[in-house]
Order: structure tokens, then sequence, then C-alpha cells
């Protein structure tokens, strides 16, 4: 190893990270799973850009809307027919004068703008995120 070379497991000092942690139950009570998005509609009362989604989790779960603020990197014409990763077992929540019903997953870059998360491969819609 060069003398440039550093190599660390432990965090930064000046690194603050606090993180609560949780039990295995508590992530079991997280109803994550796939589906795909089947209708995109643009959502103009929504207080930041939006889309409204319409998400096809298979026979168990049905149909479910989810607002996403994702236009800053996906055209409406993208996300259709797109597989997406959402949490399912959330309350419905009221945004304006719309339901959402899921939490379409994603990353956030360094911009705060969301990267959807997916699948590796094509799966069946509604299997079971763990």
């Amino acid at each position: 190893m060069s003398q440039d070379t550093f190599i660390s497991t432990k965090p930064c000092k000046n690194q603050k990270r606090h993180m609560d942690t949780i039990s295995w139950n508590d992530f079991e009570k997280i109803d994550i799973r796939a589906g795909t998005i089947t209708e995109v509609n643009d959502f103009p009362k929504a207080r930041k850009p939006a889309y409204k989604l319409v998400i096809d989790f298979g026979n168990e779960l049905g149909i479910k809307m989810s607002s996403a603020q994702i236009t800053a990197l996906y055209t409406k014409e993208e996300l259709l027919n797109r597989q997406v990763i959402a949490v399912v077992n959330f309350p419905p929540k009221q945004i304006s004068d719309f339901t959402s019903e899921c939490l379409v997953l994603g990353v956030y870059d360094e911009n705060k703008d969301v990267i959807l998360l997916q699948t590796g491969k094509p799966v069946t819609n509604g299997m079971k995120i763990g």
C-alpha cells in the first residue's frame, strides 16, 4: 500500500451522524412491494411539482394511487409501465384534492431530486421486498 492510501472503517471526527435503530419486528411492519405504473398525470394543485401515479400492485393489493415529486428527472412517458418500489401500508394521505395511498421510494441525489428505486429484473406486481 502506498503512503497516500488510507483506509478507515471509523467515521470522520467532524462527521455528525445520528440514526435511530429499529428492531427486526419494526422492519417487518413495513410492507414494501413492487408495482407497475399504469397511469401518470400532472398534479398542478400540489405545492411542489409532482405527478399523480396509478400503480398496479397485483391481485392481492390491487391498484393504489401515489403523489410523487419526481418531475425533475422523469417525464410522464418515462414513468408509464415502469416498475417501482413502494411502501404500501401507510395510512392514506390527503394532498390537496388527491389521496395518496402509498409511498414510492427513491434516493435523493445531490440536488435533492429523487431517483426511483427499482428491481434489477422484472418481477410480478405485488412481490414483497425484504
